[in-house]
């Protein structure tokens, strides 16, 4: 379940990211999934061995007398009522509680990442006050919930203990009577006595699946998300890529009204460099999400060598067309291995070439282990330079037919924007390539230039 639900995590939209907490999803794949391995576990056998041996304890119990065993099951109804009654209400705490763990979880994890912020913003005592409300809300929830199981389970069984001393009395009176001998009055009362533990067990299973149905629902809340962007079963096989680009009256609007990109038409010839710029929030990094088929258009189509990208196989587009995102993801690896992420395969000499294009040389010569130097999660121990220039020898290596630039060199001095720019020319030669910037050292660079305003192209620069 852990496995489809990641691989489902890794096919759905940059929308689905924008609207969710992480701790939310992290919170469903390992609380959730763990409370279902956990009650699959304990009760796969379980119930059938329970099952059996109640079912073993009946009979003998109606063969020994028939009036005794009417007397000892007249109590069971009123607690599975109970039971059943109080499972609903279960559910409801249960869901609770595993709301309130979220609620932690995503605290966590944006308090900590932006701990820099929160220190310098002399914001500690404010966060730690935040966090105790969080926290306070938990263990109200947890109390709660534990109250209401003790109930659900103690309930039903101080019912059905109350059958028992029914039993005895009236089998008791029985015996004095006459009309069953002592022998078999307790014999009934020792199989009595082997009725209670698999019924309570049995309900103490059923209880159980309050607490599963409301950790399959809040996974089937994941699984159930539409996967936007989804390889069409007749995709071909794009094996080679020239890296013509063409956009059709593309239109994508996301959740926030106006359309990120209206009605927007341009084309790209191979091995062309186009630069792309306008105001932030104009559209000009959901191109590259288009062009990756992280989206796609509300309207329109994306065309790569005259081909709708929606009918060629994802990897292969993936293959041909690299991105460098304004915001690079750098793993909690070496640097070599950040570099190779595409290309695992890649030779040491081919790792060599994309450091030195992305103007790296220096800074791993600096370092102690060079290549082999762990960056930290995140990349944290890189600076935000760093991390982009990482991510351009990634995007080297991959030797892409088509090169997007989101704002490659935003975090860069300008010193190393212009050794940058100086590797990106070697790089762009004869590739087709789109620069999403606002720097002025790589629009310069490019043959044309597009401005994007309002999700609109307006009229196209000469360089």
């Amino acid at each position: 379940m852990r496995l489809q639900m990641y691989r489902h995590l890794q096919q759905l939209s940059p929308r689905f990211y924008a609207r969710t907490r992480l701790g939310d999803v992290m919170s469903r794949i390992n609380n959730d999934v763990g409370e279902i391995q956990r009650i699959a576990a304990e009760t796969a056998l379980a119930w059938v061995g329970n099952a059996l041996f109640l079912c073993g304890t009946i009979a003998m119990l109606a063969w020994l007398d028939v009036r005794l065993f009417l007397v000892t099951i007249a109590t069971a109804p009123l607690g599975v009522w109970l039971l059943a009654r109080y499972r609903t209400t279960l559910e409801a705490e249960i869901a609770t509680l595993r709301q309130r763990s979220a609620d932690i979880g995503s605290f966590l994890i944006e308090t900590l990442q932006a701990v820099k912020l929160v220190v310098t913003s002399n914001a500690q005592e404010r966060e730690v006050a935040r966090f105790r409300e969080r926290n306070a809300a938990f263990v109200r929830a947890l109390m709660s919930m534990q109250r209401l199981t003790y109930l659900s389970g103690g309930l039903p069984g101080l019912i059905l203990s109350g059958g028992t001393g029914l039993v005895f009395i009236y089998g008791g009176l029985r015996v004095i009577r006459g009309e069953i001998t002592v022998g078999t009055f307790v014999a009934f009362m020792a199989y009595q006595m082997r009725f209670l533990p698999p019924l309570q067990a049995l309900m103490g299973m059923y209880a159980n699946l309050a607490t599963v149905r409301v950790s399959l629902r809040r996974v089937s809340q994941i699984l159930d998300e539409t996967v936007e962007v989804r390889e069409a079963p007749t995709a071909v096989a794009l094996p080679a890529v020239c890296g013509d680009v063409t956009f059709e009256d593309v239109t994508l609007s996301f959740d926030r009204g106006a359309p990120a990109l209206d009605h927007l038409s341009f084309s790209v010839r191979a091995g062309e460099v186009l630069a792309i710029v306008g105001p932030s929030g104009s559209g000009k990094s959901t191109i590259a999400d288009l062009l990756l088929r992280l989206l796609d258009p509300d309207r329109g189509v994306v065309r790569i060598d005259g081909r709708d990208i929606r009918t060629v196989r994802l990897d292969d587009l993936r293959r041909h067309v690299a991105l460098v995102d304004q915001e690079p993801s750098i793993l909690h690896a070496a640097i070599a291995e950040n570099i190779r992420y595409a290309r695992p395969g890649a030779t040491d000499a081919e790792v060599n070439a994309a450091v030195h294009q992305a103007a790296l040389d220096d800074f791993i010569a600096r370092l102690p282990e060079g290549l082999a130097t762990v960056v930290g999660e995140r990349g944290m121990a890189l600076s935000a330079g760093e991390r982009q220039r990482v991510a351009v020898a990634r995007a080297f290596l991959m030797n892409p037919s088509v090169l997007v630039l989101d704002e490659p060199t935003a975090a860069l001095d300008p010193e190393s924007e212009r050794q940058l720019a100086d590797g990106y020319e070697a790089v762009m030669r004869g590739r087709t390539t789109i620069v999403i910037t606002h720097r002025l050292e790589l629009a310069r660079r490019a043959d044309r230039v597009l401005e994007i305003d309002g999700a609109h192209l307006r009229q196209p620069h000469a360089v």
